[in-house]
């Protein structure tokens, strides 16, 4: 048990189950709209427009154009759409992407949003937004920047195709990982990590036998809410922000990029920490925390290797340059050694601790 602890409480409304699509009018209408802006990836446009045709007369239009990172310029055009739809609303059907548009929208415009996630990343939950400008992403917390409604949806996740399904996955246990660790974690947001750890260790090989297993997607979709919880209530660190290096220095894609570097930051941050992400080393196998996260992501199929995303090994100095600019709170000093040979590790694909 902690000695002393803030819990914050949960605002967002949730609604989980297996068809729960279909309340997405009565949760618009519940939050006091008759106007909504759909918005989509341009892959899930067919979606969005029988998610807004289910809608009816709350549906004034889609906007289709959400990509990863949440350029600037694209949340620019967003926000004229939604403002000439006469929309008071964004319903945000799809993963990160078009979560982060949501936001994007929601803290320019003051709308309300209810997300419908598709993937296990885990956005949805959280009072982040990260965007991207100038070649470089930069993220801001606010209350305003937080859903006021997440469906979620087994069946949408059927189709979900296994490679996004083990790197969202992924993605989502790192936001778990890192709030073990946070100097502001509760034993509410400690217990939905453990047990998203469990749902997803025992539910991600399932998956991968049958991408149909609707007890699996269950198990899953539950843990991507727990971890999404995690991160939208406690404080993130190192593995986020060299995340957001990659992504918005380098435009590598979100999901694997989390992947990739998951136990590179976990065995970092586990020479300071070692008790506090025993939890991990137990769940997955009783070694090191790194070790067990990379043996799990080999045994999945998870990418191993920034290399295999394009980064050329004279990008490292870059990365690292960027990575140490700003100080920011992580459980083990950051100095420019030790975040390049940690880039190294995860350039070469090298499993944590040999």
């Amino acid at each position: 048990m902690m000695d002393s602890f803030i819990f914050p409480g949960l605002t967002t409304r949730v609604v989980f189950g297996a068809g729960t699509l279909s309340r997405a009018q009565e949760e618009v209408r519940r939050l006091g709209h008759d106007k909504v802006l759909v918005l989509s990836t341009p892959h899930q446009k067919a979606d969005a427009e029988k998610l807004a045709e289910s809608l009816g007369d709350l549906a004034s239009g889609i906007f289709a154009g959400a990509v990863m990172h949440t350029p600037v310029e694209v949340t620019e055009t967003a926000v004229e759409a939604f403002r000439a739809s006469g929309a008071t609303a964004v319903v945000s059907l799809g993963g990160g992407s078009t979560t982060g548009l949501g936001k994007a929208i929601a803290v320019r415009t003051g709308a309300d949003q209810v997300v419908i996630p598709t993937t296990y990343a885990g956005s949805e939950m959280t009072d982040i937004l990260g965007e991207t400008a100038s070649g470089e992403k930069t993220t801001r917390r606010s209350p305003d920047i937080r859903p006021e409604t997440v469906i979620y949806d087994v069946d949408l996740t059927l189709s979900l195709p296994v490679g996004l399904t083990v790197t969202s996955a992924m993605n989502a246990i790192a936001h778990a990982m890192e709030a073990f660790y946070a100097p502001d974690r509760n034993p509410v947001i400690e217990l939905m990590c453990r047990d998203a750890m469990v749902a997803f260790r025992d539910g991600i090989p399932r998956l991968i036998e049958d991408p149909q297993d609707r007890s699996a997607r269950t198990k899953a979709l539950y843990a991507a809410w727990c971890c999404s919880t995690a991160l939208g209530y406690v404080s993130m660190a190192l593995h986020h922000k060299l995340a957001h290096v990659f992504g918005g220095s380098f435009d590598t894609p979100h999901a694997e990029t989390h992947a990739i570097l998951l136990p590179y930051t976990t065995a970092f941050n586990e020479q300071a920490v070692p008790d506090l992400l025993r939890p991990i080393a137990d769940t997955f196998g009783g070694g090191s925390a790194g070790g067990e996260l990379w043996d799990f992501a080999q045994t999945v199929g998870s990418p191993m290797s920034l290399k295999a995303l394009g980064i050329e090994e004279s990008d490292l100095d870059r990365a690292t340059a960027i990575a140490v600019k700003n100080a920011y709170t992580n459980p083990r000093p950051i100095d420019p050694g030790s975040i390049r040979e940690l880039l190294q590790a995860a350039w070469e694909g090298r499993r944590p601790g040999g």
